[in-house]
């Protein structure tokens, strides 16, 4: 029988080190207790920061250094959940970890409204009177820009209380989709059981049998039928969250209060709908493509995922993965490939799927902690492009941690899908120009093509519903079950409309853990446009292209998203880097239709 394995199973070199963040969890609790007694210190200094230049950078640096510890005690509960969200001892200390941040966060309100309460020239002499305090021109800068959308410091300290809970929506989701719900096991072709699993049901997708596809198809989304009332509940109720926050800070739509945060124009989410709806033809030819390469009389669903290509994914062993990814990535010249190289060696990465863990992929740790990396990984191309991705998020806050204070070392994740997808090109190209065996190569551009598709059209559907959605409840509407399927059945007819559309898929929503971040996934659609701009340069242009694009790493929050990205070449205010990575994704379309 093929199963998921349970996490005691797994070598450890296959599993990242929490260790080196708190040896025990009898030391993440001392760390606890530890920030717990500082966070009332932090609340001392309510009325008085702005009355003194050194009292401000006493408590900017007080209060760095309290979420400093407070960041590395949730990122350790957190990853320790994630190994396996049904352990209810970690879940108890992901809750307190979210209890003690918004605690810190709430004994902190008062500084932005005591901050913004000065006028332009109050704020220039109060900064002139320390000199230490130039480091955090920026910061200041984004926290005046704000005035208009921040309340008095009492009601600031109460939407901070409530953090945790206008937040609950997306941890009731995340826990009862992971370690709640328990998905079918189904017969494969050669007569083994499969259990399907969040982690495994795009793979199990790309199986060549089209009628075992068309099975774990099924009964993976009539499960979700089965609990459809309850996550349309808790989807629904984090929509209504954000509209209400949206509305407490004076402004008109939540898509306003998301953008106005990494301070992105919302004309930038317009020009990234419009140019993609305009060029929809494209993802139909690819889904006319896949009909053909598949040799079937019509697409439906269970057939999306499968590779155009005559055979199953070679199999592709994590080690000889990494291989690829760190020669693929020399394109950004020897310190940044030695450096991947290190982490690789040094568990940065949590590599297989074990019973209860966290599903899907991401990047994590602190300031202060080595990088982390969650995979599920599944021995194919698309889980080495995978980890490509992450690697990219994780050098990123390595480059930033390493040349930023620690007040600009966190990045807007506008700018973070950008690393991550880079990485991905420069991995395309690489096994292009170097992989001999046409099967591999087949199978490499296949993967190029279903991510472009997967993250420029995909995201970009996504990010369209979310919006309607929110729309909605801003007009005063419902989001019934049902008017979220024909939303989502609608757009995704549109947006696939060569293939069949089935009353299932129109549950697919339900599967996005990513709606539960409102005006996210939108990100992942811009990143790819800018990211395809930026390997081109680096592959053509050279050193200074990856001078600039290392400088960009480097610079983690010290400037606006929009301004960062300028700074490497690209203008994402204009829909001309969509538009030319829509070209790219035409052309390898046709160099893929003359294979066929």
């Amino acid at each position: 029988m093929s199963s998921v394995p349970d996490r005691s199973e797994i070598d450890e070199e296959y599993k990242w080190d929490l260790e080196s963040i708190y040896a025990t969890d009898e030391e993440w609790e001392a760390a606890y207790e530890t920030v717990e007694e500082r966070i009332d210190d932090l609340a001392s200094y309510e009325g008085q920061v702005v009355e003194d230049g050194t009292i401000l950078l006493e408590f900017l640096e007080l209060y760095e250094s309290v979420m400093r510890d407070v960041q590395q005690i949730a990122a350790y509960a957190r990853m320790r959940r994630d190994e396996d969200t049904r352990d209810q001892e970690y879940q108890a200390m992901t809750t307190r970890s979210q209890s003690l941040a918004a605690d810190a966060s709430s004994a902190a309100s008062f500084l932005e409204p005591e901050l913004q309460s000065l006028d332009d020239d109050e704020l220039d002499a109060l900064i002139d009177s320390e000199p230490e305090l130039d480091v955090y021109e920026h910061y200041i800068d984004d926290v005046v820009r704000m005035r208009e959308h921040t309340r008095s410091a009492e009601i600031e300290g109460l939407l901070a209380d409530l953090s945790e809970v206008t937040g609950a929506s997306g941890e009731i989701y995340n826990i009862l989709t992971n370690a709640d719900v328990e998905f079918p096991t189904v017969e494969d072709p050669d007569g083994e059981a499969v259990e399907i699993s969040l982690a495994n049901f795009t793979n199990l997708q790309k199986d060549p049998d089209r009628e075992f596809r068309r099975e774990v198809y099924e009964q993976f989304y009539d499960e979700w039928e089965g609990i459809r009332n309850t996550v349309a509940t808790s989807y629904r109720n984090s929509v209504k969250a954000d509209v209400k926050l949206a509305r407490a800070r004076n402004y008109e739509t939540a898509r306003e209060a998301a953008m106005d945060g990494p301070n992105v124009p919302v004309e930038v989410y317009d020009n990234l709908v419009e140019t993609v709806r305009d060029n929809l033809d494209k993802v139909h030819r690819h889904a006319e493509l896949k009909r053909r390469a598949l040799d079937v009389d019509e697409l439906r669903m269970w057939d999306l995922y499968m590779p155009m290509t005559e055979t199953e994914s070679p199999d592709l062993e994590y080690e000889q993965a990494r291989e690829h990814v760190v020669e693929a990535l020399g394109a950004l010249g020897e310190e940044y490939q030695s450096r991947v190289a290190e982490g690789l060696d040094s568990r940065w990465v949590d590599v297989y799927e074990n019973r209860g863990k966290q599903s899907g992929a991401y990047s994590g740790g602190t300031y202060d902690t080595q990088p982390f990396i969650l995979m599920n990984y599944q021995d194919d191309v698309s889980s080495m492009f995978t980890l490509a991705h992450e690697l990219g998020h994780s050098m990123h806050s390595q480059y930033t941690s390493e040349n930023q204070p620690y007040v600009y070392s966190s990045y807007e994740i506008f700018t973070a899908e950008v690393a991550s997808t880079v990485n991905e090109s420069l991995l395309t190209r690489h096994l292009l120009d170097t992989v001999e065996d046409p099967q591999l190569r087949r199978h490499i551009l296949n993967e190029y093509l279903e991510r472009f598709r997967s993250t420029l059209y995909r995201q970009t559907m996504f990010a369209d519903f979310e919006h309607r959605a929110h729309e909605i409840v801003e007009d005063g509407g419902a989001l019934t079950p049902d008017r979220l399927d024909e939303l989502y059945g609608d757009l995704k007819a549109e947006f696939y409309e060569p293939a069949a559309i089935d009353d299932r898929i129109a549950r697919e929503w339900m599967r996005i853990p990513h709606f539960y971040r409102a005006y996210y996934v939108y990100q992942y659609s811009t990143g790819i446009s800018a990211a395809v701009a930026l390997a081109n340069s680096i592959v053509e242009e050279g050193q200074p292209a990856v001078d600039r694009y290392l400088g960009f790493l480097e610079q983690g929050s010290r400037q606006y998203p929009l301004e960062l990205l300028a700074d490497a070449g690209v203008d994402m205010s204009s829909p001309d880097p969509i538009e030319a990575a829509l070209s790219t994704y035409d052309e390898h379309l046709a160099e893929f239709e003359a294979l066929l």
